[in-house]
């Protein structure tokens, strides 16, 4: 794996290996140090009134929560420290936002609750060495839920905690780790996602009795094999919308219905595609809607399924490539999300659902950077030593004719895809005249669970064969 310190010293060091002057290697360092600086902003949530939005942006340096009119306007500062936020969620009911900071950026991550003029910061978890998650608000905004492994250090158990009071109570032992995504809106049930081994987990609805410590747990996506899902919860509860890939390759689009006994239904597939896997999905708040964000071959798509009329409908064109933290306003009208590309840098953008027109919201700061200079790249395929067809984002440095130096770049794992984000590494190269080819070899994510699979254990040497074809 390149990383992207490595990647700033190699280029560094090609231009004094071939005898360029010293000038050429402080151009190039400033260069890599100005595409280093370009900023970002994501993980958009609408306050309960739908006129504010909170997200996360590096605009002062490091990751800290902001917030702006969900109109655009001059986004705020909301958060202040030295250390990275990784979450931030407002309150569906109030005007507090949960917040995730990391120590240092490492783990050990605590969590907070803060008032959108900064006012009130104030940690909920207890700090030192255990790692904890906001998991989700419930309705009322009293109450959050955590995944911690403030108990165990081997796991990450669940947590209901009180803000009013700030107890916490233990809502289920989880063998690993867990989490829960969101709670029914009478806050008797919540969906817990639970990790059995690499590239496979299960669902489980969880009872919850009020006074009661623990839950009552129900095994929702009993399967052999190896399956993957994600999922949320209907607002009454009644239904799981997930994502999953048990027995099929692509990831798909489906709900189990929960009976009146509380038993769960078999997984009904409602929205699939054979050239795309789903990457995610996001439910209104009225459970009527569902947002569909596909990934087709690295780049999305968006869609909508409605849950009421059993019917998909394409959604518009995304100004960007990738799409990320889908979120929508309480009354179901707007749609936030982060908007990014490969040679446009992450940005909250907002989606009229009646005019399907999106909006600009932030503009993260690319001092002497070009935009309209950087290089997008070209999907291209080849064949492995086995006939296997793989493929990889081939970017060009402009003007480029015939051969160039190249970095060859494989993302990390175990899983993972290569996809045309925004890469100041890349750009970096790119801007010296030195091209990027970034392959998709065996093992990586986005191609479907076969595919994902063909490097496990033994069979991993096939994935360096990959780099030699």
């Amino acid at each position: 794996m390149i990383s992207r310190c490595l990647l700033s010293a190699a280029l560094i060091a090609f231009f004094h290996l071939h005898g360029l002057a010293q000038t050429a290697g402080t151009e190039i360092a400033a260069t890599v140090a100005r595409m280093a600086r370009v900023g970002n902003a994501g993980r958009p949530t609408f306050s309960p009134d739908g006129k504010w939005m909170s997200f996360i942006s590096n605009m002062s340096g490091v990751p800290q929560v902001w917030v702006m009119p969900a109109e655009g306007g001059f986004p705020r500062m909301v958060t202040n420290g030295d250390d990275p936020v990784i979450n931030a969620e407002w309150s569906p009911a109030s005007d507090w936002i949960a917040v995730t900071i990391a120590p240092g950026g490492g783990l050990n991550s605590q969590v907070y609750v803060v008032k959108p003029d900064g006012t009130g910061l104030r940690r909920l978890t207890d700090g030192g060495k255990d790692n904890n998650g906001f998991n989700a608000w419930s309705k009322d905004g009293t109450q959050i839920v955590i995944d911690s492994s403030r108990l165990d250090a081997a796991s990450r158990d669940s947590f209901m905690i009180d803000l009013a009071s700030g107890k916490i109570d233990l809502i289920c032992k989880n063998p690993g780790v867990g989490g829960i995504s969101n709670l029914s809106d009478n806050g008797r049930r919540a969906l817990l996602s639970r990790v059995r081994s690499r590239g496979d987990d299960n669902l489980f609805l969880l009872t919850l009795e009020p006074g009661k410590e623990g839950a009552k747990e129900t095994l929702l996506t009993n399967h052999e094999g190896v399956a993957l899902f994600n999922g949320e919860l209907s607002p009454d509860g009644d239904t799981v919308y997930v994502t999953s890939n048990k027995d099929r390759d692509l990831f798909a689009f489906g709900r189990i219905r929960i009976g009146r006994d509380g038993a769960p239904s078999a997984i009904e597939i409602l929205a699939e595609r054979t050239d795309a896997e789903l990457d995610g999905f996001r439910l209104n708040k009225q459970g009527t809607m569902a947002a569909l964000s596909w990934n087709v071959k690295g780049r999305s798509e968006l869609s909508f399924y409605d849950l009421k009329r059993g019917k998909e409908m394409a959604g518009p064109k995304i100004p960007g490539e990738i799409v990320g933290g889908i979120e929508f306003s309480n009354d179901g009208g707007k749609l936030a999300m982060g908007i990014s590309g490969s040679a446009q840098p992450a940005d909250i953008w907002v989606l009229d659902l009646g005019t399907r027109r999106f909006q600009q919201l932030t503009f993260s700061p690319h001092a002497g950077i070009d935009l309209n200079a950087l290089v997008r790249p070209e999907l291209v395929s080849f064949p492995a030593h086995d006939g296997l067809q793989l493929s990889g984002w081939l970017y060009r440095p402009k003007n480029q004719n015939g051969p160039a130096p190249y970095v060859v770049s494989f993302h990390g794992g175990p899983e993972g895809q290569e996809r045309p984000g925004f890469r100041s590494d890349y750009q970096a190269l790119l801007s010296q005249g030195i091209g990027v080819f970034a392959p998709n070899v065996r093992g990586s994510s986005g191609f479907g669970k076969r595919f994902v699979n063909l490097d496990n254990g033994e069979l991993r040497v096939n994935a360096v064969k990959d780099i030699k074809a």
